[in-house]
């Protein structure tokens, strides 16, 4: 069976390259010590050290019962890469014209790990309305742009999915996804996905306000528009 770091990239740099290695290896499934010794190849006594050095630069952790995930550093820089993306730029006037058409506020969240992070927002003008703050770090199992990640991509080691598999079902049939109460007490959401060109899930679109306002009748009538934004959204992108 050929390894993950047999497929992988090589540079010169050859300590790099056991490092990143490694790092695909545990964001394949790889937990165990010894699963990413044979995922990669690399023998005992390097991948011990590969893997401590990158536990004390942040980008491997080990938790109890888990075994070795990405570690919390990918987040930041998941967040500060992901401001450079066209992605955020082409998005934008799109979430202005939701919030405006809607009187809600309008986030951009993508992926990192087994977390969503907001990288894009636009508030309501309301008085009453939710915030969220750019770069927020988010749970992937609470709340309408969740189930978005969780409909269309990898389910997470640290999720029980089993009381959201009819709302995934039903996400994935109608094409967007809706949430009340469930994050925060009073804070209803509706979300939609973003494809890329190979149909890889990049980001989800979302409104989000008072439960009070945005009840089920306001968001069977917003689905379909954040829908049409994100493929507007996915046409300026090549999709």
């Amino acid at each position: 069976m050929p390894t993950l770091g047999s497929r992988a990239p090589t540079t010169s740099v050859g300590v790099l390259d056991r490092s990143v290695a490694i790092i695909d290896a545990v964001d394949a499934g790889a937990r165990s010590f010894t699963a990413i010794a044979e995922a990669t190849g690399l023998t005992k006594p390097t991948a011990h050290r590969l893997i401590n050095a990158l536990q004390t630069h942040g980008l491997l952790m080990h938790v109890d019962g888990v075994g070795y995930t990405l570690g919390p550093r990918f987040l930041a820089l998941a967040s500060t890469a992901v401001r450079e993306l066209p992605l955020r730029q082409l998005a934008r006037p799109f979430l202005e014209a939701l919030a405006t058409s809607t009187g809600e506020s309008a986030q951009l969240y993508v992926r990192s790990g087994d977390r969503r992070i907001c990288v894009d927002a636009v508030e309501s003008d309301n008085e009453l309305r939710t915030i969220v703050r750019i770069g927020a770090s988010l749970p992937l199992g609470k709340g309408s742009a969740g189930k978005v990640f969780l409909a269309w991509g990898p389910t997470p080691t640290t999720e029980d999915l089993g009381d959201l598999e009819t709302a995934l079902l039903t996400t994935r049939r109608r094409g967007w996804a809706d949430s009340y109460g469930e994050r925060e007490e009073g804070v209803a959401s509706v979300s939609a996905p973003i494809f890329g060109r190979n149909d890889e899930l990049l980001a989800a679109i979302s409104v989000s306000g008072p439960q009070a306002r945005l009840a089920g009748q306001q968001a069977k009538r917003y689905g379909p528009a954040l829908v049409e934004a994100a493929r507007r959204i996915e046409a300026l992108l090549g999709g």
